[in-house]
C-alpha cells in the first residue's frame, strides 16, 4: 500500500504539527517501518518546541543512550520564554475577562470595529504592543502543544485587531490548526471559512501568492471536509460548482499544484448522494481525464473504466483495489463503508442502462458480492424507492422498469425556464424602451438650450 499512500505529498502543504497525526495513522497500518516512522517524528519536532515528546522518541529510538544534553538545555530555555511571554500578555489576559470587556470583545468580534482595544486601552492601560505580544505568546504555546490556549489567545487577537492587521493571516491559519488538532469540527469548519473569505478578499497579493494560499487551503481543508457533517458537499462546490468563478479558481489550483486531491474528490463525488448527478459527474471525469498523465489510483480509475470505457470488468477488479486504498487512507478510512455502498449504486445503474433483464449472479459478481448479499442489496433498493425494478425469484432475474419519461415530466423539462426568459426579453425591451426615449428627450433638451454644445463632453 505505500504505493498509494499520500502522505508524502500531503505533508509538503501541511504545518508539521498537522504532519503528527498522519504519521500515528500510519505506524496503525504498518505499511512502513516503525523505526522510519519514528525518525520522522524526531525531524519533525527539531523545529518545535514540544522538548518532552521529542525525548520520549528519542528513547524509543536509542533506548540504550542517554538523554541529549542538548535538549535538556533546550527544554530550560523554553520554559524561560514561555515564563517571559505568559508575563508580558497577563495584563491583557487579566482584562479580557472582566464582565464589560468581554462583553464587549464578544460583540465586536466579527466586525472590523476598534471599540474593544479602545475601551481596553482606557480603562486598563492596555497598548497596543501588549497585543502584539499575544499573538507571539499564542504562537509559542502552539509550538510547545499547547493548542487549546493557542486556539483561545488568537481568538481574543483575531478580536481586538482589524482584518487587515498584518498578523491576521497568521492568526486565521494558527486558529483553524489548533481547532483542527483538538478536533473541534464546528469551530474548524467556521474558521476555515473565515480563512477562505480572507484569503479570496486580499487584493494586495501577487497571483504566485494568492495560488500557494489556495494550495494550502485545499489540503488543510481536507481535514474539516472530511469530518464535518457539510464538510463533503462543499468539498464538491468548491471544485465542481461551474457556476462561480471561485469554483475555477480552486479546480485550477488543484490541476496546477496538486493533482493528487483528485482522489478526495472523487471520493467526495462517489460518496454524496446530493452532487452525484450527471454534470458533476461530467465535470469531474473531464478533470480526470486530463490529469491522468500526472495522478492515477484505484479511486479515479474506478470511474474512468465506469462510466469512459464501460468497462465493468475493469471497474469491479478496481473497486476492489479501492477498499484497500480507503482502508489506508487517514482522511477515507472513516467513509469507506459508505464509499463502496455508493460505488456499488453507480455500477448498477450504469449496467441497469443497457440491459432490461439481468441475471442476480451476474450483477453478484459486477458488484463484488455473494449472491444472497446482491439480492438482499437490490430488494433494499426497491424497497426504500430508489429503483424501478422488479425481482424474478424463480428465474433468479432482475427485471428493470420501464425508463421512459412521462410527457408531462418531458414538458416541465422544456419549459421550466421558459418564464425567466420571457421576463428577461420584456426586461430588456422595457430598458430599451426608455432608454430611447430618455435619448430623444435629451437631444430635445439640448437643441433648445444651446445647440453648439457637444453631448459627449458634457
Amino acid at each position: 500500500m505505500a504505493e498509494y499512500d499520500l502522505t508524502a505529498k500531503l505533508g509538503r502543504y501541511f504545518d508539521r504539527h498537522l504532519v503528527f497525526p498522519l504519521l500515528e495513522f500510519l505506524t496503525d497500518r504498518n505499511i512502513f517501518d516503525e523505526k522510519e516512522i519514528l525518525q520522522a517524528k524526531y525531524d519533525l519536532l527539531q523545529h518545535t518546541t514540544m522538548v518532552d515528546f521529542q525525548l520520549d522518541i528519542y528513547k524509543k529510538l536509542h533506548p540504550d543512550d542517554e538523554e541529549p544534553k542538548e535538549l535538556i538545555d533546550k527544554r530550560e530555555s523554553i520554559v524561560a520564554r514561555f515564563n517571559e511571554l505568559s508575563e508580558a500578555v497577563q495584563p491583557l489576559l487579566d482584562a479580557a475577562v472582566t464582565e464589560d470587556a468581554a462583553r464587549l470583545i464578544e460583540h465586536q468580534r466579527n466586525s472590523d470595529s476598534m471599540l474593544a482595544l479602545d475601551f481596553l486601552q482606557k480603562k486598563f492601560n492596555i497598548e497596543r504592543s501588549i497585543v502584539d505580544d499575544l499573538h507571539t505568546f499564542a504562537r509559542y504555546v502552539y509550538d510547545c502543544g499547547d493548542y487549546s490556549r493557542a486556539a483561545a489567545n488568537l481568538g481574543l487577537y483575531r478580536a481586538l485587531v482589524p482584518h487587515n492587521d498584518k498578523n491576521m493571516m497568521s492568526c486565521l491559519w494558527g486558529k483553524l490548526a489548533s481547532e483542527i488538532l483538538m478536533q473541534r469540527w464546528d469551530e474548524a469548519y467556521d474558521d476555515l471559512n473565515h480563512l477562505k473569505l480572507a484569503i479570496e478578499s486580499n487584493n494586495s497579493r501577487s497571483p504566485l501568492d494568492l495560488l500557494h494560499q489556495r494550495t494550502w487551503f485545499i489540503h488543510w481543508s481536507l481535514f474539516v471536509y472530511f469530518n464535518h457533517p457539510e464538510g463533503r458537499d462543499d468539498l464538491v462546490q468548491l471544485f465542481l460548482n461551474s457556476t462561480t468563478n471561485q469554483a475555477n479558481t480552486y479546480l485550477n489550483t488543484l490541476q496546477t499544484t496538486a493533482p493528487h486531491l483528485l482522489r478526495y474528490l472523487s471520493a467526495a463525488v462517489i460518496i454524496n448522494p446530493r452532487k452525484k448527478n450527471e454534470r458533476t459527474l461530467k465535470e469531474l471525469l473531464k478533470v480526470i481525464r486530463q490529469e491522468s498523465y500526472a495522478y492515477r489510483d484505484p479511486i479515479t480509475e474506478f470511474l474512468e473504466c465506469l462510466y469512459v470505457h464501460f468497462d465493468f470488468d475493469n471497474a469491479q477488479k478496481k473497486l476492489r483495489d479501492c477498499t484497500a486504498v480507503l482502508n489506508n487512507d487517514f482522511f477515507l478510512i472513516g467513509c469507506s463503508e459508505e464509499f463502496m455502498e455508493n460505488a456499488r449504486l453507480l455500477i448498477f445503474e450504469t449496467f441497469c442502462r443497457i440491459h432490461h433483464r439481468i441475471t442476480i449472479d451476474l450483477l453478484a459478481d459486477k458488484l463484488n458480492m455473494s449472491s444472497e448479499e446482491a439480492e438482499r442489496w437490490i430488494v433494499n433498493l426497491i424497497r426504500n424507492a430508489n429503483l424501478d425494478a422488479k425481482i424474478d425469484s424463480q428465474e433468479g432475474l432482475v427485471v428493470m422498469g420501464s425508463q421512459i419519461l412521462s410527457p408531462y415530466q418531458t414538458i416541465i423539462e422544456k419549459t421550466k425556464n421558459l418564464f425567466n426568459r420571457t421576463q428577461s426579453l420584456v426586461h430588456n425591451s422595457e430598458r430599451r424602451k426608455d432608454t430611447n426615449a430618455n435619448w430623444h428627450n435629451h437631444q430635445s433638451q439640448q437643441s433648445q438650450t444651446n445647440s453648439g454644445m457637444n453631448p459627449i463632453f458634457e
